[in-house]
């Protein structure tokens, strides 16, 4: 792909994966899990950036820190770390957009409350941003970047429960690792004040990524592992040929589809238990 200097609102762009080579097409799981790069800007391509630009604003992310260019699918936007939990906490929590804060409650020196918190929590509708079939299948794909893809090495913990992204800016000027629990979100950035490259190969699954999963580690000590719900309207399709792409152990038969939007010529069933959902807030084109 060669992106022209009028399309990308700054210079001539020819985007390449991290490893510089190409697999042809593949299912949008495996290309996350293994950090794609083309994949992603052929879906912005395909939604238009301007939609992009406003959708990530469900998110809690700013619009105008977001231009709308196909660079917005690699991270060209600026974002906080604050920010990127409060985003990924709408996957983990099935679709609701709620606000961090930082003081639970005040009290004075004989221990009576001065003042509390009264923070709005994941169920009310009101604070529902996507569909929670949306944040059902993105939840599922993010679980497989821990077990087969980028963050694989989050493993070690044990778990089958987590789910999560890495991260790697240009020149290596900043590694992420943005990741959850269904209960618990984190995420772990390293980068300088005055932005420069952390080194050759310093990735954010490599630097970032162990970060994570030594907090995790001690925050879910005991805590049982979490089991997903299938929302109402979402079918598992078999597949006639497994995904040529994926790693060895993970080519499953099968994906999740939204009802509506399952591939005709194939079984489509009903997936599971399923829990009773609200109305959706459904987006008037498919989500990315």
């Amino acid at each position: 792909i060669v992106v022209e200097a009028e399309v990308t609102g700054s210079q001539r762009w020819e985007p390449k994966n991290y490893d510089g080579k190409f697999e042809g097409p593949m299912r949008l799981r495996t290309a996350l899990a293994k950090s794609k790069n083309m994949v992603s800007i052929r879906i912005l391509q395909s939604i238009d950036p301007k939609y992009a630009q406003d959708y990530v604003t469900r998110f809690g992310f700013d619009a105008d820190k977001h231009p709308p260019y196909l660079t917005m699918a690699l991270g060209a936007g600026s974002v906080t770390p604050l920010q990127m939990a409060r985003g990924f906490a709408v996957f983990a929590n099935g679709g609701y957009l709620v606000q961090p804060y930082f003081i639970q409650k005040i009290v004075d020196d004989r221990g009576n409350p001065l003042g509390a918190a009264n923070p709005r929590q994941a169920g009310e509708e009101s604070l529902r941003v996507i569909d929670a079939r949306n944040a059902f299948l993105m939840d599922s794909m993010l679980q497989d970047v821990t077990r087969y893809g980028t963050a694989a090495s989050a493993a070690k913990l044990g778990r089958r429960d987590l789910a999560g992204k890495t991260g790697t800016t240009n020149d290596f000027v900043d590694g992420w690792f943005c990741g959850y629990h269904p209960g618990l979100v984190g995420v772990a950035w390293l980068g300088f004040d005055q932005p420069k490259t952390l080194g050759k190969n310093q990735t954010g699954g490599r630097i970032a990524l162990p970060i994570w999963i030594e907090y995790m580690g001690k925050a879910l000590k005991g805590v049982p592992e979490a089991r997903r719900h299938v929302p109402e309207g979402i079918v598992s399709a078999s597949r006639s040929d497994a995904d040529p792409s994926a790693p060895p152990g993970a080519r499953g038969s099968s994906e999740f589809f939204y009802r509506e939007f399952a591939p005709a010529r194939e079984d489509a069933s009903p997936s599971g238990p399923s829990a009773p959902v609200a109305p959706q807030d459904r987006p008037e084109r498919p989500a990315f």
